[in-house]
């Protein structure tokens, strides 16, 4: 494990690294790649079972994991996840994935209930601030490892109708880029992962409004989303670069840039859509 992320062996090489969320999708895509990168991790999930099932992709590859159950919206929970991590590797963690989250959509502003944006910015904003909070200090004190925070292009996007979800990301946009602020120069580094579609089962159980829109919404993200080894591959790599953004498809990177450029117009624009599609 490097300090320097431009030279010497790999920053995720044998990384002794914790993933939120790994039970699935993004989450179990970065854990897998990460055994296959010699590292050993530590998967947790909300669901204990579909945290096993990762554990046991990475030891049927030859990799080391350990699986335990994590509620992110707990930080107590995200503590003793902590504890357990450093208890098994032996010293603290070189990496960490804060990767948790759920999706909601559907509703306008006035119209989503106020119990669904509770839901979504304790799961995927207090998450992330919760695994902050408790393994900044032990990265620091280390004086060198990582940390990747999942958000997504609706923290630049901000698409109608998924207002409670554009608002968590865009926190976990700024949380980011104020701790790689606050961390610079210690050998810790932060990278904020920024992506559009990407063929997870994010949608799976979710009330979005109207079920048609739900259901094309899945389908699409089968049909024309990244796969989630693609995007853990490209961000691991990000990590050893010592990148703080990563926008990996095209359609983000357009957005990004329409944004920053032309703000204003890319809202309306965004509006006149979504009046069209409705």
């Amino acid at each position: 494990m490097r300090i320097n992320p431009f030279g010497g062996s790999r920053r995720t090489q044998q990384a002794d690294a914790v993933v939120t969320g790994a039970g699935s999708g993004i989450g179990r895509a970065f854990a897998v790649e990460l055994g296959k990168r010699g590292g050993r991790i530590v998967c947790s999930d909300i669901d204990p079972e579909r945290a096993r099932h990762t554990a046991e992709l990475i030891g049927d590859t030859g990799g080391k994991a350990f699986d335990t159950g994590c509620d992110v919206r707990s930080l107590d929970q995200v503590t003793a996840l902590a504890n357990t991590a450093e208890e098994w590797f032996g010293k603290s963690p070189d990496l960490v994935v804060n990767n948790a989250g759920i999706g909601r959509g559907g509703t306008v502003i006035g119209e989503t209930p106020p119990a669904e944006w509770h839901q979504v910015l304790d799961v995927n904003l207090w998450g992330v601030i919760h695994g902050c909070h408790v393994f900044t200090p032990r990265l620091r004190e280390a004086g060198h490892g990582a940390i990747v925070n999942v958000a997504s292009a609706a923290a630049f996007g901000s698409a109608p109708r998924m207002a409670a979800y554009n608002v968590s990301k865009a926190g976990v946009l700024a949380l980011s880029e104020t701790l790689a602020a606050e961390l610079s120069g210690t050998g810790v580094t932060v990278t904020v992962l920024c992506p559009t579609g990407v063929r997870t089962n994010i949608l799976e159980g979710v009330s979005i409004g109207d079920e048609t829109v739900r259901l094309w919404g899945a389908r699409l993200l089968r049909w024309t989303g990244r796969s989630p080894a693609a995007i853990a591959r490209g961000t691991l790599d990000a990590v050893d670069q010592g990148r703080l953004y990563v926008v990996p498809q095209i359609e983000a990177k357009a957005i990004w840039q329409s944004k920053r450029l032309l703000p204003e117009t890319y809202t309306r624009a965004a509006g006149l859509v979504e009046r069209l599609v409705r």
